[in-house]
This record gives structure tokens, sequence and C-alpha cells, in this order.
């Protein structure tokens, strides 16, 4: 199917238009030294002239440009650019000068998307195949050392069977965290809203990681009283896997006997901010814009004696977002943390 084809005459009007002027001006002269010139005479003669330049380079612009400028758009064809493709085909030169600087401006950016998102994916891949393959790996080792003859002693059995039973719990985490974590990304988990007292979810958090922050001598606590309940509007649950993960965070790179310290704090009419500080390492500024990626880890050798999937930040990350909520962190290497998020205000 041929192309449709838009005709530019700018081109032909605009070199007519100064033939014209130029060879009545110098008709009119010739006409008026050497014969007799009435006032009608230029008039025709300009008509003439621009009428039949205007044909002749109009035509030559239509053979001569044309098939030049098709052969641009059926190569931009190639490389399926919509809006050239799609749109008529013109032979004006600063239309299409536009459109293809247009067209390039759009492709580079097209390409350096697919670069990041190239380089992004191939480090996924790496991250999952490492995180899958040392669990894995650990309990395929203590498996094959009990059925070559271990499993006869006791108490080998039972530590080794032990020590494979954390592997799996530890693939399990994983495969549950990316099961999440992917529901959330496409939109297939729900939120279930409800009303509740975030201060009392904070204090159920804190009770339930209690005696994880005792063994490295760390102290929860609010920044100050909260004698009066504040309202939110949220998915509780997923609330409060937010809350467990920034402070369980915080316990794991927390300072020996340091203090992993939650505020609560209007921050406009119908919004709440919750700040999670602690007084821990602290992040390099390096670090900080890639801290809710997938599987990112500030220390991998350290975080990796810790324990977790990796995927912690990045699902809180999702699940805020999924309220239509912020997220930031603030942190200095040596001093500490904050991570805060917003929250819809209960009316």
């Amino acid at each position: 199917m041929q192309p449709k084809f838009k005709k530019s005459y700018k081109f032909a009007v605009r070199t007519a238009l100064f033939i014209t002027l130029y060879t009545t001006l110098l008709m009119s002269v010739f006409l008026y030294v050497f014969y007799s010139l009435e006032w009608y005479h230029p008039l025709l003669f300009s008509v003439c002239v621009f009428v039949f330049s205007f044909l002749v380079i109009q035509y030559s612009v239509e053979r001569f440009i044309y098939k030049r400028v098709k052969k641009i758009y059926d190569d931009l064809t190639l490389l399926e650019s919509v809006t050239l493709a799609k749109g008529p085909i013109t032979t004006d030169m600063q239309t299409l000068t536009q459109e293809i600087d247009k067209f390039a401006r759009d492709k580079k950016i097209e390409i350096e998307t697919l670069k990041v998102r190239e380089e992004y994916r191939k480090e996924f891949i790496g991250n999952v195949s490492h995180e899958l393959k040392t669990p894995l790996f650990t309990v395929q080792g203590y498996i094959e050392t009990l059925l070559d003859g271990a499993m006869n002693d006791k108490n080998i059995r039972e530590k080794y069977l032990e020590r494979a039973s954390k592997g799996i719990e530890r693939l399990g985490y994983i495969i549950k965290d990316l099961d999440m974590i992917t529901k959330l990304e496409v939109g297939d988990l729900s939120l279930k809203l409800e009303i509740f007292n975030i201060v009392e979810l904070v204090e159920n958090v804190f009770d339930m990681l209690e005696m994880k922050a005792t063994k490295k001598k760390i102290t929860l606590v609010f920044d100050r009283d909260y004698p009066n309940p504040i309202m939110v509007k949220a998915d509780k649950e997923r609330i409060q896997q937010v809350l467990a993960n920034l402070i369980v965070n915080s316990i794991k790179y927390g300072s020996l006997r340091g203090t992993t310290e939650v505020s609560i704090e209007n921050l406009i009419k119908n919004k709440v901010i919750v700040r999670v500080t602690d007084n821990g390492e602290g992040i390099a500024k390096a670090n900080i814009p890639r801290l809710f990626e997938r599987f990112y880890r500030v220390d991998r050798s350290g975080s990796r004696k810790e324990g977790g999937s990796g995927l912690g930040l990045s699902i809180v990350k999702h699940i805020i977002e999924a309220h239509q909520e912020k997220i930031y962190v603030e942190s200095e290497f040596g001093v500490g943390s904050e991570f805060s998020f917003t929250l819809e205000k209960a009316e």
C-alpha cells in the first residue's frame, strides 16, 4: 500500500516568487528603455513567469525530492517509527527534519532504557541464582553427608537435619517473597483497607521482635508517649509487614546496645509520616539509590550471615507504593539511618 503523500509548496512558491520579481524588474527596465511600456505589461509578464516557474519548480521538487524523502521514510518504517510510518510523506524539509530529530531522540532514549533493563535483568538473574543456590547447596551437602553414613550418629544426624531445615526455611522465605513482590508489581495483590490505630500496631511489632532485639541488646522505643490513638486507613497486615521489615533491618544493622526509635507525626491535614530511626552503622551515600532493588545488599557477606531473603526493602517499597504513598530514606555512614513512609490519616 502506497503511503499518503503530503505535498509542500513552500519551496516552489518562494523560489518562483524570487524568479518572478527578478525577471519582471529586469524586463520592465528593458521595455522602459527600448520600447513603450504600458502599466499592465509588467503585471501580465509577472503572472506568466510566476505560474511557469512555480509549475516547473514544483514538478522538479516532487520528482527530485520525493523519491529521496520516500527512501528515508521507508528506512525509518523498518525501524518501527510509529509516527513516521503512519504519517503522510512530506517534502517539506523543515517538517521532515523535526520529525527525524524527534525520532532520533526517542530511539536514543529507548535504546538507553533497554540497556539499563538488560543490565538489571542480568544482575537480577545472577542474584536470584546466587540466593537460591546458597541454601540449596547447603541442604544438599548436609543430606549427602548423612547418606554417606553420618546418619548413624544420632548427634550428627540431629544437628545436620536441623541445619538442612534452616536452609529449606530460607528457600521458602525467598520463594514466598519473590511471589509477593511479583504480585505487587503486576497489581494482583489486592489491599484490604481498614481503619486501625498505628500506635497499637507499632507496639505489636515491638512485642513480636523483642527477643530478636534483646539478643543484640537493642532497645525498641517510641520517640515520646502516645496517649491517644492515631487512626490511619491502610491494609493493616501489609503495614505490619512494612514495620517489621524496617525494624528487623534496624536491629540487624544496629549497633550493640543501640536504639531503634519509631515516631509518628502529622505531615499534612490528611497524612501522617511514620519514621523508623536507628543509631547503627548507617549506609554510604553511593548505596542509597539502590537500596530498594531486589536482592541488593550493602554488605553482601555480613547481610547473608544475618539471614533474610534480600527482598525486604523491595517489598516495603512496593507495599507503600501500592497504597499510593511515599517512602523515604536518610542515612549517614557511621551515624545511623532513618526510613520513613506516609499513610492516609483516617477522618
